[in-house]
């Protein structure tokens, strides 16, 4: 299903397959739990979220399992209170710093839930979902904060309408109703490593001139 026709058109980039949507990095486990963004939408913003299956609990692969609708509830006691949800992300990034994703850039993943973003509902249509793993009382790897910048710079290249000022904790667009990424991520270290990597593609593309 990853293959679908995408509605988006993706600029071209080494990092990434612009008529796929895939990023070429990161390790494709396909989810069934998307479908076609509005016509004529634009993506224009980025969720960071973080999760954890058992809650608190890495390693594994139960959360790869949730958002393919294959996790079994007979596992743990807390799976029989989700196991019948239809969510998932774009991507999601592992403790070590692999990168997965579950849906093509172009499509919408179910990510965001009632929520509100740039003063507008229904999310999903111009976003795109990056889970992390790990929980609120939690802090995040180096290797996730690696892969995070790296990802974050190959989607701004390849997305045109999508900027760094637009990137959001789910806490921030469901505040009451979610709290993730929470307070162990480094919003401010987040930023800046964003801008000192921008910086540093600036100053190569200047020396090849």
């Amino acid at each position: 299903m990853m293959s679908a026709k995408p509605t988006i058109k993706l600029l071209s980039t080494p990092e990434i397959d612009p008529e796929k949507g895939l990023v070429l990095t990161a390790r494709a486990v396909p989810s069934p739990n998307f479908d076609d963004r509005p016509e004529g939408m634009q993506i224009e913003a980025l969720i960071v979220h973080a999760i954890s299956l058992p809650p608190g609990l890495y390693g594994g692969a139960y959360v790869e399992q949730f958002f393919c609708n294959q996790l079994d509830q007979d596992e743990h006691p807390y799976f029989a209170e989700i196991a019948d949800l239809k969510v998932s992300s774009h991507f999601f990034i592992h403790r070590s710093g692999e990168l997965v994703q579950f849906v093509p850039i172009q499509k919408r993943a179910w990510h965001a839930g009632k929520s509100i973003c740039m003063e507008r509902e229904a999310v999903n249509d111009f976003s795109i979902g990056i889970e992390l793993e790990g929980c609120d009382e939690d802090t995040f790897e180096t290797a996730q904060y690696q892969t995070l910048i790296e990802l974050t710079q190959i989607l701004i290249a390849a997305v045109p309408a999508l900027t760094e000022q637009h990137i959001y904790g789910h806490e921030d667009i469901a505040p009451g109703r979610k709290t993730d990424p929470g307070p162990g991520f480094d919003w401010p270290a987040f930023r800046l490593a964003l801008s000192a990597q921008k910086l540093q593609v600036a100053a190569k593309d200047d020396d090849s001139l």
